[in-house]
């Protein structure tokens, strides 16, 4: 299931917008703080499919009843781009563990690249829920290259998948390689890649925009 939540309007439209503007991009706290927004409420549209329980609180009056998520997510990001929106995540599952994994293009020339994968640091992910962030889902094939690297750790019982821009050729990509049970959250699905693989319009390289121009 892809849920395109610029299909919907709410004040993610905001943030979209000002992570596609070239002008506000001049400022990286700026880009960085709207990925971030972006992430939690995107955690906070995962949050309502989770499975809850019932607990008792004690106020300084009496009991109340309230229902509480069972079991926090693991959250899973793809350094160092995702770093803003695992932020973004923490703040609303802030009892959750976190898991990391390196993944970068390795070009052979200027349109041919593989993804290698160098590090990952990852709990116990058996019939976990999980949580993968990463602002940008161009080809797909970063985001399949960490989910088979996080299966050393264990299969998980449920995966999201968070993204602020993504192609169309990249969901299609991933779910021809991820489980049935991998459900998508997006900012915004863009139709054309370029022929270095890049998402437009989308909004440029996310990781250099958050942390600065890379060799």
């Amino acid at each position: 299931m892809i849920h395109n939540l610029s299909q919907h309007n709410s004040i993610i439209g905001n943030y979209i917008a000002e992570l596609r503007d070239e002008n506000v991009q001049k400022d990286p706290m700026r880009f960085r703080l709207n990925l971030s927004r972006l992430a939690s409420l995107m955690g906070y549209e995962v949050s309502k499919k989770l499975h809850v329980t019932t607990k008792n609180v004690t106020t300084p009056l009496g009991q109340a009843e309230v229902n509480v998520v069972e079991e926090m997510p693991v959250l899973a990001t793809i350094l160092r781009a995702g770093l803003a929106m695992h932020e973004g995540l923490l703040h609303v599952f802030d009892r959750s563990e976190s898991a990391f994994v390196s993944a970068y293009r390795k070009h052979a020339s200027a349109k041919e690249f593989s993804i290698r994968v160098e590090y990952q640091a990852a709990p116990n992910l058996t019939n976990r829920t999980m949580i993968i962030s990463d602002p940008m889902l161009a080809t797909g094939a970063s985001m399949v290259s960490v989910y088979k690297s996080l299966l050393l750790n264990g299969n998980p019982l449920k995966i999201y998948i968070l993204a602020a821009v993504a192609s169309k050729d990249a969901l299609d990509y991933i779910r021809l390689h991820l489980p049935q049970n991998t459900e998508f959250f997006v900012g915004a699905i863009d139709e054309e890649l370029t022929a270095h693989s890049y998402i437009v319009p989308g909004l440029g390289d996310a990781g250099d925009l958050a942390y600065g121009s890379k060799l």
